[in-house]
């Protein structure tokens, strides 16, 4: 049974992105190129984390068809052990689909029903003895995505099953913030949010990071960081509130930044850096993302 590592849970599926260097707007039409490449939250995280020199489990739902023999074996080439992905005869294998322009996303759409049709069974390896037990709880660091549905997420902030873990916790997207309340008061959890994701799942709008970041705690969170796009970045929790602004970059790209950042903070608390340490190591593997430099 393991009870070391790092498991990311949530959406393993194919990324098929526009990008374009024209500004657009609703109904462009416009030159630029169209990518199919491994992603999902879960994954995009785990990517980082390999980028990083660890090996993460992946824990989601994965069909038995032709793309998910596709994005397993990119998986398993990456380095992050697949082993106890739910691979399903009957769902398909996921989807995202962005188009990009130089003014940022202009639009999304993340089909991740098969995650949701799958359920709790993309979480029996931390049940049965092979990533943890009732008895013996999984205590290593717990990456989860807000693609799981709000039953399933209220499941795991009452489950034994994650007592011992570190949980570090996002929103897929916006429109998937509000699922996070069920977690947000956990005393194991940090949140990783825009001030967007942070006004809905608050229910109001903020007008900066740090105000985001100390409502959150007010409300109960233990620890959250909250992301404003090129604006400044905001820490919040036991020991205080933190701030830093993220380098300036040329954006080439937009969808994966948030995961990349979650990801890289977490690599860097895992090593023990000081706080501020880790939260500029993270904006600057972020940004690094953002302008390209990084595959």
């Amino acid at each position: 049974m393991s009870t070391t590592g790092i498991l990311c849970i949530g959406s393993v599926l194919w990324d098929v992105i526009g990008r374009s260097n024209a500004h657009m707007r609703a109904g462009s039409d416009v030159p630029g190129r169209i990518t199919r490449v491994p992603g999902g939250v879960a994954m995009n995280i785990a990517m980082t984390l390999g980028r990083f020199g660890l090996a993460p489990t992946l824990l989601s739902a994965v069909g038995r068809d032709s793309e998910g023999d596709e994005l397993i074996a990119a998986a398993t080439r990456m380095g992050m052990i697949t082993d106890h992905v739910y691979r399903s005869d009957d769902l398909p294998t996921d989807r995202y689909m962005a188009i990009e322009g130089a003014n940022g996303l202009i639009a999304a759409i993340a089909d991740a029903h098969s995650l949701e049709a799958a359920g709790a069974k993309i979480l029996h390896p931390l049940s049965d003895g092979r990533l943890g037990a009732p008895d013996a709880p999984f205590a290593g660091t717990v990456a989860l995505d807000g693609n799981l549905t709000p039953a399933l997420l209220a499941e795991i902030a009452e489950s034994p099953l994650f007592a011992c873990a570190d949980l570090r916790v996002a929103p897929a997207s916006p429109g998937k913030a509000e699922r996070l309340l069920a977690l947000l008061d956990h005393p194991r959890v940090t949140l990783y949010l825009n001030l967007e994701e942070a006004g809905l799942l608050m229910q109001t709008r903020f007008d900066s990071a740090s105000e985001a970041a100390n409502a959150l705690v007010a409300r109960g969170a233990h620890r959250v960081l909250v992301t404003n796009g090129a604006a400044a970045v905001a820490e919040a929790g036991p020991d205080g509130v933190l701030s830093a602004m993220p380098p300036a970059v040329l954006v080439t790209r937009v969808t994966g930044a948030g995961d990349t950042f979650m990801a890289a903070h977490i690599v860097a608390t895992l090593a023990g850096e000081p706080a501020p340490t880790a939260l500029n190591r993270a904006l600057r593997a972020a940004a690094d993302y953002i302008s390209g430099d990084v595959n």
